[in-house]
Order: structure tokens, then sequence, then C-alpha cells
């Protein structure tokens, strides 16, 4: 457990509106339903109490924001500090005039994709490939199916670590593969996408497609993280993780996926080191049998539970 640091943040916030929990498992709110507690966990009410919140924080007190906890690894020791999750005043999704939507980074990406087929706005059904939401998204450069965010982003809206409000242009975002070069310290709330005017029967038809590949090909069932690795230039990692033998690998109750060998999988009662260490197993078995060395997709946070 952790100091409970909730009273004397209270204490100095007097007007926040949004919900401060000490030591909240995060457990439950990832995929792989493991890790430990966060020492606060913050639950904004909107925008404007988000920034109060960051503009009151004490400057050196770490931050960490969560989203829909796909492509998360909690480490069983938990997360020092604040973790900032976005929910009820950051999920609208909004048709506007010229084939855009805007949507709240709590906003499931899937989502996004059925409002576009709704509005009969093509260009945005990859959405529906991503196991995630609008933040994490913006904050990876998330894509599926041929198209990234990149290529359909116009704006992101964010707060920055002292409680300014910022636009970025798609420009400023600095994209590059699963990358984004936008501040680390920006905790993004918005978003606004451009489409194309197309016909619902194709785009619902685009959508079903994507579903099908994605339940043929990806343990879509299991505790995963998504796609754990980033594919090296010139490679897809799956092949490089197969040739190295890895396929159906276990550490504990952790093991590489047998239908899609990218993906880990929480068999019922891995721990977080368990998943962790299979991760660096495979990168290990990966770098002696090919020379090539694999970079996280998946992001991982806190500390184990020996460093506590």
């Amino acid at each position: 457990m952790f100091a409970d640091i909730v009273p004397d943040l209270k204490t100095t916030m007097p007007e926040l509106r949004g919900r401060m929990l000490a030591n909240q498992s995060l457990a439950e709110l990832t995929w792989f339903r493991v890790g430990g507690p966060a020492q606060l966990l913050f639950m904004p009410e909107d925008e404007s109490d988000l920034a109060y919140f960051l503009s009151a924080l004490l400057p050196d007190m770490p931050v960490t924001v969560i989203g829909l906890g796909s492509n998360l690894i909690v480490r069983d020791g938990g997360v020092p500090g604040v973790v900032i999750r976005l929910g009820r005043g950051f999920n609208e999704v909004k048709v506007e005039d010229g084939a855009r939507i805007r949507a709240g980074t709590a906003v499931p990406d899937v989502k996004v994709s059925r409002a576009a087929q709704d509005a009969a706005i093509a260009g945005l059904a990859f959405f529906r490939g991503i196991p995630g939401a609008i933040g994490g998204a913006l904050r990876m450069n998330g894509g599926a199916y041929g198209r990234e965010t990149k290529d359909a982003l116009i704006e992101a809206r964010g707060v920055d670590r002292a409680g300014r409000v910022r636009v970025f242009s798609n420009g400023d975002m600095r994209y590059t593969y699963r990358h984004c070069g936008a501040p680390e310290d920006i905790i993004f709330t918005g978003a606004l996408f451009q489409g194309a005017p197309g016909d619902p029967v194709a785009i619902a038809a685009e959508m079903d497609k994507i579903t099908e590949s994605r339940e043929a090909t990806q343990p879509i069932k299991s505790r995963t993280g998504g796609s754990t690795f980033k594919n090296p230039p010139g490679h897809k990692a799956w092949q490089l993780i197969d040739a190295a033998g890895c396929r159906g690998f276990k550490i504990g109750d952790a093991q590489v996926s047998q239908m899609h060998c990218n993906f880990l999988i929480n068999l019922g009662s891995a721990s977080a080191a368990d998943i962790e260490t299979l991760g660096e197993t495979v990168r290990r078995r990966v770098k002696e049998t090919s020379g090539v060395e694999l970079d996280w997709e998946i992001k991982r946070i806190g500390v184990t539970k020996q460093a506590q």
C-alpha cells in the first residue's frame, strides 16, 4: 500500500469535482487483469476539472494516464503518484459538417467507426480494428488494416502538466509509425477526424470484413493486450516470433498465443511479472535467432512488487 495523499489534495483543491481514490486496484481496468494499485486514481469530471487538478498539483508529483487498458501492463507493485483515467466527461461523439467526427478521448475506437458508418462517412472504418480508446490512438498513432490515426486526424485537444488547454494540428503531432511526437505531458481530451462522403452499404461491408478478420486471426476473447511488439522495418513481428519457436511458449500462466504469436495471453492466474518476463524472453529469443530487436508496443507502467 502507498501513502494516502487524498486528504492533502482535497485540502489544496477545494473546487475539484472529480473522484479521487487512494490505493485503488488497477487490475480490473486492464485487459490482462493484472497489476497493483494506483497510489491515487483520479477521474476528472470534464476538461476544466482536469485542468484545475493539474494546475494545483505539485510539479514533482508523478502523473500517469490510462485509457481502456487494452495495450497496457500494470506492474505488480502498482503505480506511485497519480493515475488519471478519463471517463464520462470525455465520451461524447459528434458528427459535424464536411464528413467530420469529433470525439472525446475516452470514446472506444469502435464507437467512432460506428458513428461514421451511421453517418455514411468513409475513411474511419479502420478504427474498428483498434482495441482501445481514442486517447490511446492519438498517443501511439494507432492503426489497423492499412490506415493510421495520422491519416484521419485534423486536430487534437489536450491539457498540459501545468493545466493549460492546448490544440495540436496533425503536423504538430509529428506522427511516425506507432509514435506521437507531441509533448509527453499532454493529456489528450478530444480529437477531430476527417472522413469522406461514402456509401453506407460499402462502409458496413468494410466494417464486417474487419470484424471477421480480427475474430479469425486474433485471440480477442482472451485476456490479452493486443499487439505486443511493433513491426520492425522490413519484418512482421509475429513471423520473427514464430521463427524463434515461441508460438505457444509459456511462463507461469502467461502464454504466447497459438492463434497469433504477437499476442500474449493471461490464461487465468498470470502475474504482471509473468507477462512481462514472457515478453522479454520472446525479445531475447528473436534477437538470438534473427538479429532483430523487437520494441514493445504495449505500454508498461508502475514498479515491480519488490521495488514498491
